[in-house]
């Protein structure tokens, strides 16, 4: 039995269907498989200093962020908060090529800072996160110690001359002869005295006899 031309059309039609749909699938995956790691692609942050988690000896001049990819000026933002909470940046953000630096306030209070960035790159990436550091406080330096004033040493003693020993003698023996002197002739005055009252009430008495 001879098919006719129609059935042999309609027969046609449907094998090519068939192909196609085994040509698709194949060509799709390959299709997924060239898109995925473009989809997958994202930046990071590859570097930072100061670096996450580290103890410093003082507030650096300023902070600096490496990405994996370029960044792009007008999306850079970065911000450093010190232990009051306040923040420590000295300007705007710069970005030069993949990395984002930031000019930090000199004279800041030892205690813990926290960085936080959101920054954008050239092919549309956003990227943010947030991490602390530590700044110890300075040691003051110590001042020189204070010299303790020694005694000054003594005078030698004065050396007394025989002139002076024989003076200071003399001295001596003419206040110990004196004292007598005068205690006697006390005495006596004392005793004219005396006997001029007994005689002079010796006579009122006779004159009143």
């Amino acid at each position: 039995m001879t098919e006719s031309p129609a059935f042999m059309l309609a027969t046609d039609r449907r094998a090519a269907r068939r192909t196609a749909r085994v040509l698709v699938v194949p060509a799709a995956l390959a299709a997924l498989a060239v898109a995925a790691p473009q989809a997958a692609a994202h930046t990071d942050l590859e570097a930072s200093s100061p670096a996450k988690g580290a103890t410093l000896a003082g507030l650096p001049p300023q902070l600096t962020l490496t990405f994996s990819d370029p960044m792009t000026q007008k999306y850079a933002k970065v911000a450093v908060t010190g232990p009051a909470g306040t923040s420590v940046a000295d300007g705007e953000p710069q970005a030069d090529g993949k990395a984002v630096t930031l000019a930090l306030t000199s004279g800041s209070t030892a205690g813990r800072y926290t960085v936080g960035y959101r920054v954008v790159s050239k092919d549309g990436h956003p990227v943010s996160g947030s991490y602390t550091f530590t700044v110890n406080e300075t040691a003051a330096p110590s001042s020189p110690p204070t010299p303790t004033p020694t005694n000054q040493a003594a005078a030698p003693p004065t050396a007394s001359t025989p002139k002076a020993e024989h003076a200071a003698a003399d001295a001596g023996t003419s206040s110990g002869s004196t004292t007598p002197l005068l205690a006697g002739a006390g005495v006596l005055a004392a005793a004219a005295l005396g006997a001029g009252l007994y005689l002079r009430r010796h006579r009122q008495a006779r004159h009143g006899d």
